[in-house]
């Protein structure tokens, strides 16, 4: 019989273990309340299981097959946080979070878990905002300027190996020391571009070189990014993190909610591009140490994405940036399937855990099951029995107390949540949107002078310098003759017949069907430069 079965039999009192449980998480200060506790096939609503507040900045993991509520977790969680305060940040990959800003719908399943759980359940809203990658999909675009994201995030996004990793950041800082701003992808292959070319080759000779075929690699990489959409994601306005940290008029935290349906077959993107958003809170944020209660929760949904294929470099940043965002006052937790998508130097540093149901239809299924069993502390219950019978809503948990050490291991039926389980209409969605104070600040991408126009400049005025030292050198020959007859002179051609007979005019010529081709004519020619 599964733990949803017999957990409709009446409850008996508690004694025992599962009275020992219970008092481990009778805390005496502010906490999120999860749920009720399940022991021998009942819910015992008088034995909440709950999280101390102040706990949340050390980090935690949701994890659970398909379809056994992790995204209502998540929600869950995010309400009851918001309710006391604190921000919350969630990515929400299939567009069904953003009902957390509408009031949840009274219905006969509701009623019955609230009353299975000890829950007084009223339908509410909570403030939110909305964002989407680069402007495309639902929200207020979130973008980043190619230097603030940074060589080794964009290394694990276009997918290079370890040389051409150590390459781009080379490339990196010799654009950082020439005054170079990589604002967009054009900048950075402009910038590549020239460090291969007769012009800008001797630039790296003192720092390493970089190869014609590392190079090619990585212009390559950059190009089909592009090709996916990538390059709106790139630019300015760059958005400011600390905007996550807000608080609405009522003294709620705000729950941002970062749309990423229209980028859901971009897993590799949207995954960096949440560790960016990470990287650069810890990067701004003073130490705070422990606080009352964090200054942000951060919902790391899909994480198994974000280390799939990750470089050394790429692990080594993850894992530094989480052990060390705590003392920022900010909480991390990751959401995947189960705790070995997680490495094990990541998954030593989360110490709450809400772990749902596991199937085990196959021998690696099994083994992952033993893997997790194994990650959980002594238990009195047979972990790998409860896992699999647990039903949708229902997890095993086990978080820090307030001292810090871990409660003991529970089975527990979480509350329902308050919001709208499911998205909003795309009218209301569309209307929050554009009614933020945030939209007017951010909607319109900016494209100003950076690396490429910078470049484009530079090899114009090489070439014109070119050309007037070589007219410098025909005219002086007739002196040089020492009064002799000077030969008939070729008439001067014009400047226009010297431009277009000029190098870099040629590979204008070559290159006038390309976005880059399209940018050089228009700075030559004086039209309008388009505006992203």
């Amino acid at each position: 019989m599964s733990v949803s079965e017999q957990s409709a039999q009446p409850p008996a009192p508690l004694t025992g273990p599962a009275a020992e449980i219970a008092a481990g998480y009778a805390f005496d200060g502010a906490a999120l309340d999860l749920g009720a506790l399940l022991w021998d096939g009942a819910c015992h609503p008088d034995a909440p299981v709950r999280i101390p507040l102040p706990m949340l900045n050390r980090h935690g993991l949701v994890a659970g097959a398909t379809g056994t509520g992790k995204t209502k977790t998540l929600q869950l969680i995010a309400e009851q946080l918001s309710a006391h305060g604190v921000p919350v940040f969630l990515a929400d990959i299939k567009g069904d979070v953003s009902g957390i800003s509408a009031p949840g719908e009274d219905g006969e399943k509701v009623r019955e878990r609230a009353a299975q759980v000890g829950q007084e359940w009223r339908g509410t809203g909570f403030p939110c905002e909305f964002y989407g990658l680069g402007g495309i999909g639902p929200g207020i675009p979130v973008r980043s300027t190619v230097t603030g994201f940074g060589p080794v995030l964009l290394s694990k996004v276009l997918r290079l190996n370890q040389t051409q990793e150590q390459s781009l950041g080379l490339i990196f800082h010799y654009a950082d020391s020439k005054g170079l701003e990589l604002v967009d992808l054009k900048d950075l292959r402009a910038v590549v571009a020239f460090l291969v070319s007769d012009l800008g080759k001797a630039e790296l000779k003192g720092i390493g070189g970089l190869s014609t075929v590392t190079a090619g690699v990585i212009l390559r990489s950059i190009t089909a990014f592009e090709q996916q959409g990538a390059g709106d994601f790139f630019g300015e306005p760059e958005f400011d993190t600390s905007e996550f940290l807000r608080t609405a008029a009522d003294g709620r935290g705000t729950v941002s909610v970062l749309e990423l349906p229209a980028v859901q077959d971009k897993p590799q993107l949207f995954s960096t591009f949440l560790m960016w958003m990470l990287a650069d809170l810890y990067d701004d944020l003073p130490e705070v140490g422990d606080l009352e209660k964090p200054k942000l929760v951060f919902f790391f949904d899909e994480a198994h994405l974000l280390f799939s294929g990750a470089s050394k470099a790429f692990l080594e940043s993850i894992t530094q940036t989480v052990r060390l965002i705590r003392s920022k006052g900010v909480g991390v937790f990751f959401v995947t399937q189960t705790p070995k998508d997680v490495p094990s130097d990541v998954l030593g540093q989360l110490g709450n855990r809400v772990q749902h149901a596991l199937r085990a239809f196959t021998p690696d299924d099994a083994k992952a099951l033993k893997a997790t069993v194994r990650t959980f502390p002594k238990s009195p219950y047979d972990l790998e029995e409860v896992l699999t019978g647990l039903g949708t809503g229902e997890a095993v948990i086990t978080v820090l107390s307030e001292k810090g050490a871990p409660t003991p291991v529970a089975a527990t039926r979480l509350r329902a949540p308050e919001s709208l389980m499911g998205p909003v209409d795309a009218a209301a969605l569309d209307a929050a949107v554009k009614g933020s104070p945030l939209y007017g600040r951010y909607a319109e991408a900016v494209d100003r002078e950076s690396a490429y126009e910078k470049l484009t400049a530079e090899q114009l005025a090489a070439e014109a310098a070119a050309l007037e030292a070589a007219a410098a050198k025909e005219a002086a020959k007739p002196q040089a003759q020492g009064g002799a007859r000077a030969p008939r002179q070729k008439e001067e051609p014009s400047l226009a017949e010297q431009v277009v007979g000029s190098r870099i005019f040629t590979s204008l010529a070559r290159s006038i069907g390309t976005q880059l081709g399209r940018e050089i004519s228009r700075s030559i020619f004086g039209t309008a430069r388009r505006k992203r």
